[in-house]
C-alpha cells in the first residue's frame, strides 16, 4: 500500500507543491510548526533514512539545501531548522522549519494558515529557487 507521501507525489492527494525533480518532491506541511514548514521527500518510497542508497541519501540533503535557501528568502527567520524523525509516516522525509527560537522545532506547537496563505507561500518559495 502506498504511503500518503506517494499518494501526494502521484497527485492522488492535493498538496502545496514547491518543487520537484526526477528524484524528489517538496511541498508545504499542512500541519506546520511555522509558516513555510516544508517537507522534502524522495519519490522512491523507502521507510528509513539510512536505508536510502548513498546517492539518494546525498541527493536528498542536497535538494533539501536548495529548498531551504529559497525558503529563507521568503520567510523571515533566524535560520532554517531541519528534522528527520520518520515515525509518523513510513516514507523518508525531511522537515525544513523556519526558526526564531529552539521551541519552534518542537512538533507540539503548530500554526494555522488558510489555503490562500499556503498558496502564496508555496508560490513564493518556488519562485526563489
Amino acid at each position: 500500500m502506498s504511503s500518503i507521501f506517494t499518494k501526494i507525489i502521484n497527485g492522488e492527494i492535493p498538496s502545496y507543491k514547491i518543487a520537484e525533480n526526477e528524484d524528489f518532491y517538496a511541498f508545504l506541511d499542512i500541519n506546520p510548526n511555522a509558516k513555510g514548514h516544508t517537507l522534502v521527500v524522495p519519490k522512491k518510497e523507502v521507510n528509513k533514512l539510512f536505508d536510502l542508497d548513498e546517492a539518494l541519501y546525498n541527493g536528498l540533503f542536497s535538494y533539501s539545501r536548495k529548498i531551504a535557501k529559497a525558503l529563507e528568502k521568503v520567510v523571515s527567520c533566524e535560520r532554517i531548522g531541519m528534522a528527520v524523525i520518520g515515525l509518523e509516516v513510513p516514507h523518508v522525509h525531511v522537515h525544513l522549519i523556519p526558526l526564531q527560537k529552539m521551541e519552534d522545532i518542537q512538533f507540539n506547537k503548530k500554526v494555522k494558515l488558510d489555503s490562500q496563505e499556503f498558496e502564496v507561500v508555496a508560490k513564493a518559495i518556488s519562485e526563489n529557487l
